[in-house]
């Protein structure tokens, strides 16, 4: 089977034109992927602000419950005793 330049020519030109585009799809998600991990990465940052001052506020009504409970007890008094039969 004879194969002519020109076939071979038209061969070379796209499988050349396939690599180009599929390169080209490569950069644009390589690029796409940096994109959407630094929005990931901000998001991530600010969710974690977001925590951390949550817990400064859970701290901080955990320590005023506490003094809530002291003052209740002062109250209600000292809790009565057993009687001894």
């Amino acid at each position: 089977m004879i194969v002519s330049p020109d076939v071979i020519g038209m061969i070379i030109a796209l499988f050349a034109l396939a690599l180009s585009v599929l390169g080209g799809v490569a950069g644009m998600l390589a690029r796409q992927t940096k994109l959407i991990d630094a929005k990931l990465d901000a998001f991530a940052a600010a969710v974690d602000r977001r925590f951390e001052r949550l817990e400064d506020r859970v701290a901080r009504v955990e320590a005023e419950l506490v003094e809530v409970k002291v003052a209740i007890a002062r109250i209600e008094g000292p809790r009565p005793r057993l009687q001894q039969l």
